[in-house]
């Protein structure tokens, strides 16, 4: 019994270390998916189709496409579309990686 105990703890631990986190900074008020966000440090959590944007007790999350580029980013970049007069973001650039947030209207 404790080994099956241990066992699915493991399975859970290995499924909650498959989501890469990263960390992005607005430089802006901005809007993602109708979700007014203030400018300052987010707390990204990827997972497959979807990524939770966190600063302290604020969260929302987004479903997102995650896409794969030929060379790595330098740097974190966010790129914003202009919806309705507000900075919305259309992308986030994952410095260090080959990954791209792409948030579709």
């Amino acid at each position: 019994m404790l080994k099956r105990f241990v066992l699915a703890f493991a399975i859970l631990a290995l499924a909650v270390a498959s989501a890469a986190t990263y960390k992005v900074t607005l430089p802006q008020s901005s809007v993602v998916k109708g979700n007014e966000l203030k400018a300052g440090d987010y707390r990204l959590n990827v997972q497959s189709d979807k990524v939770t944007i966190a600063n302290g007790k604020q969260s929302v999350e987004v479903p997102v496409k995650v896409e794969t580029v030929a060379q790595t980013y330098d740097s974190t970049a966010v790129r914003y579309s202009d919806e309705g007069g507000k900075p919305t973001i259309s992308e986030i650039r994952l410095g260090g990686t080959k990954t791209k947030l792409v948030f579709t209207p």
